[in-house]
């Protein structure tokens, strides 16, 4: 019987987060190949959980230094593991090394954290994220990470670039996947609403996430009165779960900043916008938002950080724009030039079909995984220096989780 084990950060929230989606998009894979999957976690199941129960997959509520986990993985004996992000993997791995030494080590980097937060620093300091310093702490845990795995998933070609050439890591234990989307038939295209039938401006974004609270605040303090003074009936309209204080009080009628809460249907809400609006300052990995607009048929303007990893030689669906200025002349354009509109929608079709396809991904995937499982010891021994991170990690992270658990013990 072949058994994934899922061991998640969280709790999938598909309709509030691209993260989540992203772990939906794994489940549906792993669960058309004929696995049986158990998705364990130390998280709280929200009211925005996927119920996991509907999908057939078992979930199991995990502590953190508690040797129950040894007891739970050994019985389980799972022939793959995939770890969500790299902090679950610090946290689980060395005992499913040691309980289960034969499983498929899987890391999903999700996006890689270490270039994120470096970025958000650089901001911060008002120094260009392209100058942002990558070796942090943090840096070396996700590497390490990285390296201990037998193969890590990363979702975008800029991150795989940026792993090879400036840390040396090898291919051969990385994986190139990004959010998979299905094929957009002529019907549903043809369904959309066209130019003529949208309005307004939209941005979206789950605000637990440190750079879409940085997003909005530039479209209200920077941006946004800028369109205004263009476009005065054009209204904003603002959407994500878990707004801050901070950002609900930005709304303001007046101004036509409209603070909207979370997207119960998110695909409404783009096909209703006539442009999205995603200036993000920093951040990592693709950006699920402008993904979403894509597939409903929505141009975006963005910018340099938000569009990475996207295009490859193909044009945005949209534009891409750093200044303030020209972010907003470019929103501007988009929302009153019929022509240019009907060209950045298309792009995004066009980018859908020939780069984010799922049937471009899926097989291949499965293949690696079959073929990983069936030469497990060569492919090790090939990347020996992911077994010296492993041993030294069993050496410092096991003992330290047993005297944390013996502490509390007592």
């Amino acid at each position: 019987m072949k058994t994934l084990l899922i061991i998640g950060h969280t709790i999938p929230e598909p309709a509030t987060t691209a993260a989540g989606g992203r772990m939906m998009q794994l489940i549906k894979l792993f669960s058309q190949n004929e696995y049986t999957i158990v998705f364990a976690s130390t998280a709280s199941i929200s009211e925005r959980s996927v119920n996991l129960d509907i999908l057939g997959i078992t979930y199991e509520a995990i502590q953190l230094n508690d040797p129950s986990f040894d007891v739970f993985i050994s019985t389980l004996n799972p022939s793959v593991v995939l770890f969500d992000r790299f902090i679950t993997e610090e946290q689980f791995g060395w005992r499913v090394a040691e309980h289960c030494p034969n499983a498929l080590r899987i890391l999903d980097t999700e996006d890689l954290h270490f270039l994120r937060k470096a970025r958000a620093k650089a901001v911060k300091q008002g120094i260009p994220v392209s100058e942002a310093d990558l070796y942090t702490d943090i840096a070396k845990r996700e590497l390490a990470s990285i390296f201990r795995c037998d193969v890590s998933l990363i979702i975008s070609e800029f991150e795989i670039e940026l792993l090879q050439k400036t840390f040396q890591v090898p291919f051969g234990i990385l994986f190139y996947l990004p959010l998979l989307l299905d094929e957009l038939t002529e019907d549903f295209i043809e369904q959309l609403p066209p130019f003529e039938a949208r309005i307004d401006f939209m941005t979206i974004g789950n605000f637990l996430h440190a750079p879409n609270v940085d997003a909005v605040l530039e479209l209200k303090n920077k941006i946004w009165p800028l369109i205004k003074r263009e476009l005065p009936q054009a209204t904003l309209q603002v959407f994500g779960a878990y707004a801050p204080q901070q950002i609900r009080e930005l709304n303001n009628k007046k101004e036509g900043f409209l603070l909207k809460g979370w997207a119960e249907d998110a695909g409404h809400v783009f096909q209703s916008a006539r442009v999205c609006l995603a200036p993000l300052r920093f951040g990592a990995g693709l950006k699920g938002k402008l993904l979403d607009a894509m597939q409903y048929g929505t141009p975006s303007v963005t910018t340099t950080v938000g569009a990475e990893g996207m295009c490859g030689i193909f044009p945005f669906n949209g534009s891409i724009k750093d200044e303030p200025y020209d972010f907003a002349s470019e929103a501007i354009q988009l929302y009153t030039e019929k022509s240019k509109w009907i060209r950045a929608q298309k792009n995004g079709f066009d980018l859908i079909e020939k780069r984010f396809q799922k049937q471009l991904f899926s097989e291949k995937f499965i293949k690696k995984v079959i073929w990983l499982q069936g030469n497990l010891g060569a492919h090790r021994n090939s990347f020996f220096l992911g077994q010296v991170f492993q041993h030294h990690t069993l050496k410092s992270s096991k003992y330290l989780s047993r005297w944390i658990e013996a502490k509390n013990g007592r």
